[in-house]
């Protein structure tokens, strides 16, 4: 088996620390969406526990093949009707907390695969 070595393009988390996750040189302190050639900036603003159907349909619209949903500093899972819309289109979605889900964002996207990574933060 050869290895080769890839290199991400577009946006990549470049650090996380206690309630922030750094995109390139900026910082985001609310949860927010990021894919590899877009970032929206403000989703999910009540936290974990005002998930709704409506932030997975904004995280849909991006035509994800997988979503990533970083559920801030601890793996917590929502209910399931709140994300039937992306299983009934086909899209994947892995839940695990927010440090995880940023960490493996960046090695999926460099794999040149279109994903998104849905982010809870404090």
């Amino acid at each position: 088996m050869k290895f080769h070595l890839s290199h991400a393009t577009g946006n990549l988390v470049t650090g996380t620390g206690a309630g922030w996750v750094r995109i390139g040189a900026d910082e985001y302190r609310r949860g927010f969406v990021v894919a590899p050639d877009t970032l929206l900036a403000s989703w999910a603003e009540g936290g974990f526990e005002a998930l709704s159907e409506a932030d997975f349909e904004t995280v849909k619209a991006l035509s994800p093949e997988i979503v990533l949903l970083g559920t801030g500093s601890r793996q917590r899972f929502p209910h399931p009707r709140l994300y039937r819309s992306l299983i009934d289109a086909g899209i994947g979605i892995e839940i695990m907390d927010t440090p995880a889900a940023a960490r493996t964002y960046n090695i999926i996207a460099a794999e040149g695969r279109r994903v998104a990574a849905a982010l809870i933060l404090p």
